[in-house]
């Protein structure tokens, strides 16, 4: 979708920095950040790990299937998605009718210095998690690739990152997003961690992770 009320979707792999760009796009844009991660969490009162314990992978992924319908329904949102979007390829077309994909890229050894630490990711609690991350990606390799706007965060700043998808969002919406320079100031975003079209839920702690 073209216009200036296009949503700017960002999906790519854990560790390529959708979360930290998000937030910054957001702030730029002026505009609404979902976090799909966040809003199921709240939801589903656990975390993504319980989810995937508890419930399974397909139950997580029916949740994020029915998130997708909703927000391509709103505009106007900056909507960071998590890593495995792309395995169904309706969210894909569902978020390009309604908005701007931009797909974050990044180096497997980038992806594992960024992810190195992190214990909230259900998919790498294998023994040898460098080789559950090359295995993952090397699956969703050609759907990621399969998304013409992408941005490779491997050797960027987050303002770097921010910039180049910006750029892409506005050649694409031919919306008058403020310039690459402009992407690393300004205020906090508003972060919707809520049912969309319901009263918002307090966002929970939050870090910088990605590019």
């Amino acid at each position: 979708m073209t216009g200036p009320d296009a949503n700017l979707v960002l999906v790519g792999f854990m560790g390529t920095g959708k979360s930290a760009v998000g937030r910054r796009a957001a702030r730029a844009l002026g505009r609404e950040l979902v976090d799909m991660d966040a809003v199921i969490e709240a939801r589903e009162g656990r975390p993504i790990p319980e989810i995937f314990r508890d419930s399974g992978e397909p139950q997580f992924r029916a949740l994020e299937r029915a998130l997708v319908g909703e927000l391509a329904a709103r505009r106007n949102l900056v909507i960071s998605c998590g890593g495995g979007i792309v395995l169904n390829p309706d969210n894909v077309a569902d978020f390009a009718r309604t908005g701007v994909v931009v797909c974050l890229t990044a180096s497997p050894e980038v992806i594992l210095r960024r992810v190195a630490h992190d214990t909230n990711r259900p998919l790498l609690q294998a023994p040898d998690r460098e080789a559950r991350v090359r295995e993952l990606l090397a699956k969703r390799q050609p759907l990621y690739d399969a998304i013409p706007d992408r941005v490779d965060s491997s050797g960027l700043t987050i303002g770097q990152a921010v910039g180049a998808v910006l750029e892409l969002f506005r050649a694409r919406a031919g919306s008058a997003a403020p310039a690459p320079g402009d992407a690393a100031d300004g205020g906090v975003p508003r972060v919707s961690v809520e049912r969309p079209g319901g009263p918002p839920a307090p966002p929970p702690p939050s870090g910088v992770q990605g590019a």
